[in-house]
């Protein structure tokens, strides 16, 4: 099916995995809750957007109880480790309160979520009675995955990929993905290696501090893609999809339907199309990124790019 790669078979449990907990929001269980995942710029936005316009669907992204104990783990992996069951009840809380409906809950979200819901004013952008499903598109959620899924033991994980040289183009642009690599903003000295920047090994960490802004987004891309990989090494096909962004786009009925039969919502063709602000085509690369950007882009990613399919 285009657009679509699928999982993998199930992995072994988590050491010290959380015990299933049952979550009551808005007077209804949380069932298989659908979360968004993919590193900056590579097209979670499309997809959320598109499952927060699907009738039944209470989907966030961004809400103000979520992202600060997402980041808070994304920025700090230690906070989670050997701590299954105090990470997840964290997270668990977090969308407690997210996907509560209030006569001003949407006040709390952000400009894009608001805009995806077609939110004005104060009210609510999706009425209690009508929701049958949860999910949710934080940025940075990726890098706490393995505690969303012991908040979320029956939890449906949709996967984007996109060309990482494309990424790297719309990062550069990006002021909130680019704050990451700010002095101080992550702690790199606090553990060998740090999922958000991208550092897995010791020369990672000696390369890291040498490289481009460019060449540290390029190293970012490189870690998220080798963070789906292993989630999609660890989950069955009924648990995990990933999708490319790329075909996504070119071929959105095709990626409409894949979603639809894996999130249990019906998911229109026409959401899937990116807003036509610059940025969002495929191969954008090429008149964005000057010939030292792209060279780096390649040098530290190139092997990556072309195990998954960019290398043209």
């Amino acid at each position: 099916m285009a657009g679509l790669i699928a999982g993998a078979s199930p992995g072994p449990a988590r050491p010290g995995a959380a015990r299933p907990h049952i979550l009551v929001v808005n007077g209804r269980k949380v069932r298989q809750p659908v979360f968004v995942l993919g590193a900056p710029c590579s097209g979670v936005a499309v997809l959320a957007r598109a499952l927060k316009r699907s009738e039944g669907f209470h989907f966030t992204m961004g809400q103000r109880w979520v992202v600060p104990v997402v980041h808070a783990f994304a920025r700090n992996p230690l906070l989670a480790r050997g701590k299954a069951e105090a990470a997840a009840t964290v997270l668990r809380d977090a969308f407690a309160q997210g996907w509560q409906v209030s006569p001003h809950c949407c006040l709390g979200c952000s400009a894009a979520c608001r805009e995806a819901g077609r939110a004005t004013g104060a009210g609510p952008c999706v009425g209690d009675q009508a929701i049958g499903r949860y999910g949710d598109a934080s940025p940075d959620l990726l890098y706490c995955a393995g505690s969303l899924l012991d908040a979320f033991p029956d939890a449906r994980l949709v996967q984007i990929i996109r060309d990482g040289r494309d990424v790297v183009a719309g990062m550069l642009a990006d002021t909130d993905a680019l704050a990451w690599f700010r002095p101080g903003f992550v702690d790199l000295d606090a553990e060998p290696a740090h999922p958000v920047l991208g550092v897995e090994t010791q020369a990672d960490r000696a390369e890291w501090r040498s490289l481009s802004v460019a060449g540290k987004c390029a190293m970012r891309w490189r870690g998220s893609v080798r963070l789906m990989a292993r989630l999609r090494n660890a989950l069955s096909a009924e648990r995990l999809i990933t999708l490319r962004y790329e075909e996504m786009i070119r071929e959105p009925a095709a990626a409409a339907a894949a979603v639809s039969a894996f999130a249990g919502a019906e998911v229109s063709r026409a959401e899937l199309r990116p807003a036509p602000e610059a940025g969002w085509e495929a191969g954008v690369w090429r008149r964005l990124l000057n010939p030292d950007q792209i060279a780096e882009v390649q040098r530290v990613a190139g092997d990556e790019l072309r195990r998954v399919g960019y290398g043209a």
